[in-house]
């Protein structure tokens, strides 16, 4: 298997909604207005394909020069455990530099896989949760 990875293919809204809900990742999928607004918004995606199957995608929002969140972090269920999150994530952090941090929100079932891919648990953190 050749996965292409990509900082310049953008996927359709409807590839991306069709992998979050096979990867299981908690967004509105519902919601395809919003889930487009979500990617025209971001300035940095990493995407993996399996000739032209979305497999993988990192969807992040950054400055360049000192932080960049890791907003979504997405691979498709049958080829999970292949390193292919790892690559997005290293992949992420080459594009903004040494200069910035890459920082995120994991869900809940993700706890046990940041550490194992070279994130740190941080406390210092606070959030204002969204309405909906």
């Amino acid at each position: 298997m050749n996965i292409e990875y990509s900082d310049k293919k953008r996927p359709t809204v409807d590839q991306v909604i069709e992998l979050y809900d096979n990867a299981g990742l908690p967004r509105p999928t519902h919601d395809r207005k919003r889930m487009q607004q979500m990617f025209e918004n971001s300035n940095l995606i990493v995407t993996a394909w399996d000739n032209e199957l979305l497999v993988g995608v990192s969807r992040s929002i950054t400055d360049w020069v000192w932080a960049c969140y890791l907003s979504d972090l997405a691979v498709r269920e049958e080829y999970k455990k292949m390193g292919i999150g790892r690559k997005l994530i290293s992949l992420t952090k080459e594009k903004v530099g040494d200069q910035s941090m890459v920082l995120l929100l994991s869900v809940p079932t993700a706890m046990e896989y940041y550490p194992k891919v070279g994130f740190k648990k941080q406390e210092s953190s606070f959030i204002i949760d969204r309405e909906q």
